[in-house]
């Protein structure tokens, strides 16, 4: 499970222990390995968000969640595995609630909130079809 959150004036200390928790738990219940950057992408935000995720040792079962503050930009990237059970609808209602959160002074929030909403639509049912 990655998290790159920088130090600094983004989160307090509880923040961050918040959003890092929130990833290893959705993580393990989902099987899918979420990963979240908070900072500036270096040029183009989609393009550097595709290659944050390429870089991960599971790509192809992992979800990538860039935020970029100063840009006003999130990014969601899903590797092929996770495809079939996140749709982009599904990303966009999630960045939908993390930017809303965001606009309110929530960045934290905004994450936390974003990666439920994620994990939620990925975690294997629990019910079994009749």
């Amino acid at each position: 499970m990655a998290e790159r959150v920088p130090a600094g004036e983004a989160f307090s200390e509880r923040q961050s222990r918040d959003i890092t928790r929130t990833i290893r738990q959705i993580s393990e219940e989902s099987g899918v390995e979420f990963s979240v950057f908070v900072g500036e992408p270096a040029g183009d935000a989609t393009k550097y968000a595709e290659t944050l995720h390429r870089a991960m040792p599971s790509s192809t079962q992992s979800v990538l969640i860039l935020v970029a503050p100063n840009a006003r930009r999130v990014e969601i990237v899903t590797g092929t595995a996770v495809r079939n059970r996140l749709t982009d609808r599904d990303c966009a209602l999630a960045a939908l609630s993390m930017t809303s959160a965001f606009t309110g002074g929530d960045l934290a929030g905004g994450i936390v909130t974003g990666l439920r909403m994620l994990s939620d639509r990925v975690r294997p049912s629990r019910h079994a079809h009749v």
